[in-house]
């Protein structure tokens, strides 16, 4: 279920560098008080309601503090969870278990809020022939971890960033002198370079509709931030000549209406900038 974006070694890297951050030169009370060849079993309990993420990035972890500990797994990415019950079982080096804690905790906090919200968009448009999409509006250096988050909630993984689509937006066009100049360019600049990138143009009225279906040359038209009947009218507008985007002030409350227009997808930052953390322990048993 792990976007084929996401690499061992990226894993690895990114747990590297949040044990440094956390660990630094010793786990200070742990080494006071554990001894060292102490072994213990801990188990990860579920506080909250929602959608559980980041069980097969706690596998690693817990691995990468100590190879020789071992998870049993009972709920899976992406199961629906329940307050009180376990999640995982962890057994491995007392002081190895307790370096990783917060740093499962955290993600996996993380993880499981923004599959929860995921999985409530995706349930919004269940019937309907629209696929939910998230965006780059994502935390700093752990946008791997929250797209992965959304796919595990049931949405779909849209840019990973600037370099894997061309996305002419507002400031894009302005900047530019207007829709035919910046899509001319765009078209120009992927020639030269033998890119073979989409390109996702944004617009902003129906003015802007009929002028990109005069120019062409795109992939997909973004609505940003279009009234619903405004929405219905640039679809029926485009008649599936390119592929169809509705962004813009997207959230649980409001996808389905956009979705009923008959755009082909919607785009919501919400799923990863307004997710709220799941409550989540791992305690040592006795």
């Amino acid at each position: 279920m792990r976007p084929k974006q996401i690499t061992d070694q990226q894993l690895d890297t990114f747990i590297t560098s949040a044990l440094q951050e956390d660990v630094g030169d010793g786990d200070h009370t742990s080494l006071a008080t554990i001894p060292a060849d102490s072994r213990s079993r801990a188990v990860l309990k579920v506080k909250d309601y929602g959608v559980i993420a980041g069980v097969e990035l706690a596998e690693r972890i817990f691995k990468f503090v100590d190879p020789t500990s071992t998870v049993t797994v009972h709920q899976l990415d992406g199961s629906d969870i329940l307050y009180g019950q376990t999640a995982f079982e962890v057994e491995g080096n007392s002081r190895a278990l307790l370096q990783a804690e917060r740093l499962v905790l955290n993600s996996m906090q993380r993880m499981s809020g923004i599959a929860t919200l995921a999985s409530r968009f995706a349930f919004e448009v269940g019937d309907l022939p629209v696929k939910v999409l998230d965006t780059r509006k994502t935390t700093p250096l752990l946008r791997f971890l929250e797209k992965w988050a959304v796919k595990i909630g049931g949405c779909e993984n849209y840019r990973w960033g600037l370099y894997d689509r061309i996305m002419i937006k507002d400031n894009h066009i302005d900047a530019a002198g207007g829709i035919k100049k910046a899509l001319e360019r765009a078209q120009t600049y992927l020639k030269a370079n033998n890119l073979q990138l989409d390109i996702t143009l944004e617009v902003r009225n129906l003015v802007e509709v009929h002028e990109a279906l005069e120019v062409g040359g795109i992939s997909r038209l973004m609505f940003d931030n279009f009234e619903v009947p405004i929405l219905a009218e640039a679809v029926a507008t485009v008649d599936k000549r390119f592929e169809t985007e509705a962004s813009g002030g997207i959230t649980l409350f409001n996808v389905r209406k956009f979705a009923q227009t008959g755009v082909d997808y919607v785009s919501a930052g919400a799923l990863t900038h307004s997710a709220q953390p799941l409550d989540l322990s791992l305690k040592i048993q006795k």
